[in-house]
């Protein structure tokens, strides 16, 4: 199929007040939201008429769909060949949890391993498109690190703003990819310094930098859309029921929905999955219960899913919960390590603490009735368990040295 030229208008639109928004203030929230007391930014705008079917393209990496991207798919495009990652299926784990479909979407086989690349894919693009030359990100890692890989192959230098307490190995890779990388103490402060930044230097924001939490770049998060358009080609030009994805400011779960709700546009699906958030801590579950309330915290400490470790929920993620009847739930560390194992040793997928909340929730999100045992479900893998050898590592025995005989490696295993 080829592609039909850009269907983005080149506006953008605020979802808490439907206010149009134009390109030259899109790296700002929306002054709309912030009258009424919520940070978000506004999202592109799409003109889908005449179209029928998704449009797909020759171009590399997620620009295959670059006409319902928010650039200009003729003009430079930065690429790693990132998306086309893929639909696994765990067996094992759905007989084990009484699901009869449930699969792995893995995006660890993305360029730097996660599934940030989409966003930064589409948000360097965007930069390089407009001209700037500096891109900048708060982040704990996988965000950090994406958007430094980027920035190298686009040219643009890259700040990255990330926490002391971040393991080493996030901080090599950003380090690695050539960015200007400083860590703070208190996690706030990097937002202070972002800010200044974005208002004062002219840097292009690749993350939220503001409290209480919006959201990240909004050209980068569509392009998280491309998993939604993935999924229903991987699934035979159907959506799934759930797709359950590891939640920290929503970003992956709105961009996801603003694929699907462009696909039942098309009238290629003919439903919108519902969306379910995994969340260590579960401002969004209270959102669900209370009601969004800007600001609004929950209790929080430090978790092995500290990509994900908010106590704040955003308005984009309760509203794509609420919107397409989903939920959300929590799971404990000693949880999420055990599931972590388990995908590993009985699926072969090794994915990060955070990816594997996602398998963590399940049992309670069954026990809800947010899932049931007929759907479809796909899990977000959105990272490798590489990214942080050393929580696995902690709750795994030695590797026993052993003398070179049968009997010894009898007496050191289980199985034998």
């Amino acid at each position: 199929m080829t592609g039909a030229g850009t269907t983005y208008t080149g506006e953008l639109r605020c979802g808490v007040t439907g206010a149009v928004v134009p390109e030259s203030a899109a790296y700002r929230p929306s002054a709309e939201a912030a009258a009424v007391g919520v940070h978000a930014f506004a999202s592109p705008v799409y003109d889908l008429t005449g179209l029928t079917a998704l449009p797909v393209t020759d171009r590399p990496g997620l620009f295959r769909y670059a006409d319902l991207l928010p650039v200009d798919p003729d003009g430079p495009l930065v690429s790693l060949g990132e998306g086309g990652t893929p639909l696994v299926p765990v067996p094992r784990l759905a007989a084990e949890l009484g699901l009869a479909d449930l699969r792995v979407k893995d995006e660890s086989r993305n360029p730097t391993w996660s599934y940030k690349d989409r966003l930064a894919a589409v948000a360097v693009t965007k930069a390089v498109q407009q001209g700037l030359d500096t891109v900048v990100v708060a982040s704990t890692g996988n965000h950090g690190a994406a958007t430094a890989a980027y920035a190298a192959r686009a040219g643009l230098r890259c700040v990255v703003l990330t926490v002391a307490s971040v393991p080493q190995t996030m901080k090599t890779l950003m380090q690695s990819y050539g960015a200007d990388v400083v860590a703070f103490d208190d996690p706030a402060d990097r937002w202070t310094v972002m800010r200044a930044g974005v208002t004062e230097r002219g840097w292009v924001p690749v993350s939220g930098y503001l409290s209480p939490p919006s959201g990240s770049n909004p050209f980068g998060v569509d392009g998280y859309k491309t998993i939604a358009f993935e999924l229903v080609e991987q699934l035979g030009g159907r959506a799934p029921d759930v797709v359950v994805a590891p939640v920290a400011y929503g970003d992956g779960a709105a961009g996801m929905a603003r694929g699907f709700a462009d696909l039942l546009a098309l009238g290629v699906i003919d439903r919108m999955p519902r969306m379910v958030a995994a969340e260590p801590f579960g401002p969004h579950e209270q959102a669900l219960r209370d009601g969004f309330v800007p600001g609004a915290t929950v209790p929080a400490g430090p978790t092995v899913a500290f990509s994900i470790g908010s106590s704040m929920a955003t308005w984009q993620g309760w509203d794509v919960l609420h919107r397409t009847g989903g939920g959300a739930a929590t799971a404990s560390d000693d949880q999420v390590m055990a599931a972590q194992a388990r995908l590993a040793a009985t699926e072969g997928l090794y994915l990060e603490a955070s990816s594997v909340m996602t398998v963590a929730v399940l049992p309670t999100l069954i026990e809800r009735g947010v899932i049931s045992r007929s759907d479809t479900v796909v899990l977000l893998g959105t990272s490798t368990g590489l990214k942080d050898v050393g929580a696995t590592a902690a709750r795994l025995a030695p590797v026993p040295v052993i003398e070179p005989t049968l009997a010894a490696f009898d007496a050191a295993t289980v199985r034998g």
